[in-house]
């Protein structure tokens, strides 16, 4: 048989790819198959989210598998952060079909080992890889004599005691609170969470799960996404909007006069609460953070380390250096009581946390943290995204430059990051600037020369 090509689906830290003609049953039988043997666990945790391919895939890659001898607990519907949850708490592996942010026709699958261990392409995902398409190809692992079984488990509430565990519920006071969770996995988590905190008067929208996304987009960093939130939040009055990412491992907050925050503000202000409670410590930020970010954690005596874009990466180092919080630009947040694993619940709790502990407004908390004028990520389709990375090294040639992730490249006042993206066809270019008229003009150079 002509084996698929995994190496469009399979990325830098998940496997994604449009259903059916890129990621089907066969496929994600064989890839059960696979996670089965790289693993070598016993008992493996699955969940998806709320996409219509979900349960289909799932149930493919369960016989993939129980046909190892792995017996699976099944989690059902679940935010990924959940997912990771179980994964610590249960010490298994976990697998979360999910496409995160990507449209209707997208799914995949997110790995990781017991306690919520990062798989990336350099610690697993190849070798996954590489045994599927063995196993496709008619070379690969037979099924065993004893299958394992399958155990369906629901977590939703202790997953919910974990994430009300990082707020101080008896100082909460009361904050009225817009959750925009986009027809994604937040519709499940997040009012299950604020059901707990009593003094917070919350609204969802576009709570219903529906993996067709009939409302909007569910990819918060995008601006458009974000609109509907941000005047909800003005007409009535919130103190703080939540975007959710589909499968809710994401968060972007808005203030209370429709603002949103970057992720790399949101960053910045978790450091900072940190910090207070943990001088000294470790803090990571990736490479298209804001300068602000490194500049305060210098500034309250932390340690700032700068990273890759992506989990995988961002949980390695955590392990490596002890950090005791991580945050990307991206809208990721990580946490180390939280087995290193992402969760933008979490996130929720502490800045909420904080609004209560201050006193102060959300717009109010963000102030100390937007020094910088920022470009927001731009996205662009280019025919040849590494000439583009060439054209652009050499044109910037006289400037100090690395490429730990793309290039980036510091010119004084100013900085930017073109890369190309991990999980879409499409090159990301971030320009931050001291001024907005510098950050302006200079994405406008930019933008010439990759397009040109």
């Amino acid at each position: 048989m002509v084996v698929p090509n995994l190496d469009a689906i399979v990325k830098a830290y998940d496997i994604r790819g449009t259903v059916p003609d890129q990621l089907d049953v066969t496929l994600a039988h064989a890839l059960g198959v696979a996670f089965a043997a790289f693993s070598k666990a016993r008992m493996i945790i699955v969940a998806h989210d709320m996409r219509p391919s979900g349960p289909d895939l799932v149930a493919a890659f369960q016989n993939g598998l129980t046909e190892q001898g792995v017996d699976v607990i099944n989690l059902g519907l679940a935010s990924t952060d959940m997912l990771y949850f179980a994964s610590g708490k249960l010490d298994a592996p976990g697998a979360m079909f999910t496409a995160s942010h990507n449209p209707a026709q997208y799914n995949g699958i997110k790995c990781c080992l017991s306690g919520a261990r990062s798989i990336g392409i350099d610690n697993g995902l190849r070798e996954i890889k590489l045994i599927a398409e063995e196993f496709l190809a008619g070379r690969g692992l037979v099924a065993v004599k004893t299958p394992g079984e399958v155990t369906k488990k629901n977590m939703l509430a202790e997953f919910v005691d974990h994430v009300v565990g990082f707020i101080d519920v008896e100082a909460t006071k009361k904050l009225r609170v817009v959750a925009d969770t986009a027809n994604g996995m937040g519709g499940l988590v997040a009012p299950a969470v604020f059901d707990r905190l009593k003094k917070f008067e919350v609204e969802i929208m576009y709570g219903e799960l529906d993996g067709t996304f009939p409302n909007h987009p569910a990819d918060p960093i995008q601006p458009a996404n974000q609109r509907d939130l941000q005047a909800r939040v003005v007409a009535g009055k919130f103190d703080v909007g939540l975007a959710f990412d589909g499968d809710a491992d994401r968060v972007f907050l808005v203030d209370e006069t429709g603002k949103s925050l970057s992720g790399s503000t949101t960053t910045a202000l978790l450091a900072s609460v940190f910090l207070r409670e943990n001088p000294n410590a470790t803090i990571l930020y990736n490479l298209i953070c804001s300068r602000i970010v490194p500049e305060t954690i210098a500034a309250l005596s932390g340690k700032p380390i700068r990273t890759k874009n992506g989990h995988s990466y961002m949980k390695q180092v955590m392990a490596q250096t002890g950090a005791i919080f991580a945050g990307e630009h991206s809208g990721h947040y990580y946490f180390a009581d939280n087995y290193r694993a992402d969760s933008g619940l979490i996130a929720t709790m502490v800045v909420l946390g904080e609004m209560c502990r201050t006193g102060k407004t959300l717009s109010e908390l963000r102030e100390p943290f937007e020094k910088y004028a920022n470009s927001g990520e731009i996205n662009m389709q280019v025919a040849d995204m590494q000439n583009v990375i060439d054209r652009v090294t050499k044109k910037y040639a006289g400037f100090p430059q690395d490429h730990l992730d793309g290039l980036t490249v510091d010119c004084g006042s100013w900085w930017f990051n073109v890369r190309p993206s991990n999980t879409e066809p499409l090159l990301r270019l971030n320009l931050e600037a001291a001024t907005r008229e510098e950050c302006d003009e200079h994405v406008a150079e930019l933008l010439m020369l990759i397009t040109a």
